[in-house]
């Protein structure tokens, strides 16, 4: 038995955009995560970004009001295109919670200048960037929800939400491997459903 997330609707980054926009922001996107791959992010400009995906740094200006911005949106984007993941209603909540997140939990486990780009830009007080973070945030809520449907107690809920975004900044920071991260996620959800001693059985 299987259910099913539905994703809420991209939100663009400011506007209801025509076809011809919509293509230069997914240029822009498209020329930053290239951008960071060669320069990182201590050379990633709006500029820079602008000049690689062909549009005037104007127009790019219209778009994002600074490359944490810029940087949020890459994120936000990939976020929601992970799509509407099955849920294995027959597994235990833990593990349908581990296995919900996982594709979250690697989303940029190959990108070590995008992962460092976003925990940056992620913390930003911009209220561009805040807006995406929530979407971001509510995103992930969701998933946690759609996962343990019923068994789960508000207060649960709100610690595995805490405990995922805690070991996303931990791994973007660079104190753990984002390979770890669905492992990691397994431990806090066990220790939540109280199902930790037979976890210790199974290794």
């Amino acid at each position: 038995m299987s259910s099913s997330v539905t994703p809420g609707a991209e939100a663009n980054t400011r506007r209801t955009l025509t076809d011809r926009q919509a293509e230069t922001l997914a240029r822009l996107v498209a020329a930053s995560a290239d951008e960071l791959r060669a320069h990182s992010w201590s050379g990633l400009t709006v500029r820079n970004v602008a000049r690689r995906a062909g549009v005037a740094p104007a127009t790019a200006y219209t778009y994002f009001a600074s490359r944490e911005h810029l940087v949020t949106e890459v994120y936000r984007r990939r976020v929601f295109a992970l799509g509407d993941p099955a849920v294995d209603t027959s597994l235990p909540p833990a593990q349908r919670v581990t296995e919900v997140l996982r594709p979250l939990s690697l989303l940029v486990a190959d990108e070590p200048q995008l992962a460092a780009a976003v925990t940056v830009a992620m913390l930003s007080d911009d209220a561009e960037v805040a807006a995406l973070r929530d979407e971001i945030g509510m995103r992930t809520a969701q998933l946690i929800r759609a996962a343990v449907g019923n068994d789960a107690s508000p207060s649960q809920l709100l610690t595995l939400d805490a405990a995922f975004s805690g070991l996303l900044l931990t791994a973007g920071m660079g104190h753990l491997d984002y390979a770890e991260l669905p492992e990691r996620t397994a431990e806090v959800a066990a220790v939540v459903f109280g199902d930790t001693n037979d976890r210790e059985d199974s290794r």
